[in-house]
């Protein structure tokens, strides 16, 4: 049976997994929509506290019982099956509703577009609401990190618009069914789940077929895969943006600072205005420039959607400045794979000017790790010094041989560093004003720059809170 937000209306909703960042943003969206939102995580933590201050229960333990009286489950795919919510579910007959069909069903009364690609979707998506909230616009959006203006993932808009992060990573983004689409690029990534390069291009393509008649594609035309799928699809208007000479959205005139960056856009030939962007590095540009030019292909007009990208002040983890002391600066960036890494790292190299540029890196999962041991060495190579850390492993068991130490090995700058505090102190006592410490990861290692940032400031306590 397929369910619309009707079906869901006035009933119970119990989200296994609930402090995620995706599945915390659709228990916030449910919530205002008169949904009854209960939910539950491994442990406590701020985001369950936010949740139950506007109205959801949430419990800091998954147990079966938390489950009864439920009309419908939401799970992530990260969940395991034996997980006792998921079984109790089962057994009471429950409807169990991914991750991502839940997203569907909340997308389905507006106007939707879905941020795909293996790398800016959650800046894109971002840059995408923000662009649109300075149209006049009140537009729904669920993404994959926290807003830095707004200090939220999720927002239930009063508008026709609805802004969704589209996660590839286990295939589930076929259930979006979105009007419009955006694909930034194509890269091997997720290998737990695609085996070949092949395997994910044909994700996307499924992708791409789910998206209404009417609607549109947006792509990046300097990604050849991307570029290669754009030109194949029919049926559907298609919009491409980047630096080549045939996008139709082009940028030129590029100029790229240590805290920001700016561009002349051309709209089939003809120029538009400028970007003006208080986030660093090339690949923003091109987010940037993606946002752009959805908008356009939603009607809305170019100066204001030029206007709201101007205001854009970053996502949380995303080259997010967490503190500067004795003219160190402090950076948390979620990039986890080497073409991620190459363009973090070329951003902080700008950012720190004369400064140098050290690393805490954390490897994510054993799989990426096993598959990118030497890319992720040679692009780690790119800061002065880089600490790295075991692998993160998620919800992957260890694979042998494979290991921090792995990429470390390979590296002309790196130093394997299991210990975090250690690996905090030696970071601290190497580092010297002017440089940028870089905390870089998908696992847990955010929570070393606050850290470092405490103790530098008890380094340097006459100058705390510079």
């Amino acid at each position: 049976m397929k369910y619309t937000l009707n079906d869901l209306r006035g009933k119970r909703v119990h989200f296994v997994g609930i402090g995620g960042a995706g599945m915390s943003g659709l228990a916030r969206i449910m919530v205002r929509q008169s949904i009854q939102v209960t939910g539950s995580d491994m442990k406590d933590s701020s985001v369950l506290s936010g949740l139950s201050a506007i109205g959801a229960i949430v419990h800091a333990q998954h147990r079966s019982e938390n489950v009864d009286g439920s009309d419908f489950l939401v799970f992530s795919t990260a969940i395991d099956s034996k997980n006792p919510e998921i079984m109790r579910a089962q057994e009471l007959a429950i409807p169990m509703l991914s991750r991502a069909q839940a997203l569907a069903i909340l997308m389905s009364e507006s106007r939707s577009v879905a941020v795909a690609g293996t790398h800016g979707k959650t800046t894109t998506s971002s840059m995408l609401a923000v662009a649109i909230q300075s149209c006049g616009e009140d537009p729904s959006f669920a993404i994959g990190g926290t807003l830095t203006a707004s200090g939220s993932n999720a927002h239930m808009g009063t508008g026709e618009f609805f802004v969704a992060e589209a996660d590839e990573s286990d295939g589930s983004f076929v259930a979006y069914k979105p009007f419009g689409a955006i694909i930034t690029n194509i890269e091997h990534d997720h290998v737990d789940y695609f085996a070949t390069p092949a395997d994910v291009v044909n994700a996307f393509i499924d992708f791409i077929a789910t998206i209404s008649p009417g609607g549109f594609l947006v792509y990046c035309a300097d990604d050849h895969q991307a570029n290669q799928l754009g030109k194949q699809t029919q049926d559907i208007a298609t919009f491409s943006y980047g630096v080549d000479e045939g996008a139709d959205l082009r940028l030129d005139h590029i100029e790229l600072a240590p805290s920001g960056s700016q561009a002349r856009v051309l709209w089939r030939g003809k120029a538009l205005g400028e970007i003006h962007l208080n986030v660093p590095g090339h690949h923003n540009l091109l987010n940037a420039a993606a946002a752009l030019t959805a908008g356009l292909a939603l009607k809305l007009p170019a100066s204001a959607l030029l206007s709201g990208l101007s205001t854009f002040r970053g996502t949380g983890r995303r080259f997010e400045l967490k503190g500067q002391v004795h003219g160190i600066r402090v950076i948390d960036d979620y990039g986890h794979h080497p073409t991620e890494i190459v363009a973090t790292l070329s951003a902080a190299r700008r950012y720190a000017t004369d400064g140098r540029v050290l690393v805490i890196f954390q490897p994510h999962r054993y799989s990426r790790t096993k598959a990118f041991t030497s890319a992720f060495a040679e692009s780690l190579d790119m800061a002065d010094h880089t600490w790295v850390l075991e692998v993160y492993g998620a919800s992957e068991k260890p694979i042998p041989g494979v290991s921090g130490q792995s990429i470390s090995q390979l590296m002309q700058r790196g130093t394997f560093e299991p210990n975090f505090i250690a690996a905090c102190e030696a970071v601290i006592n190497y580092s010297k004003p002017g440089d940028v410490i870089l905390t870089l990861g998908a696992g847990d290692v955010s929570s070393l720059a606050p850290i470092i940032v405490e103790s530098l400031n008890k380094k340097y306590p006459e100058i705390e809170g510079e």
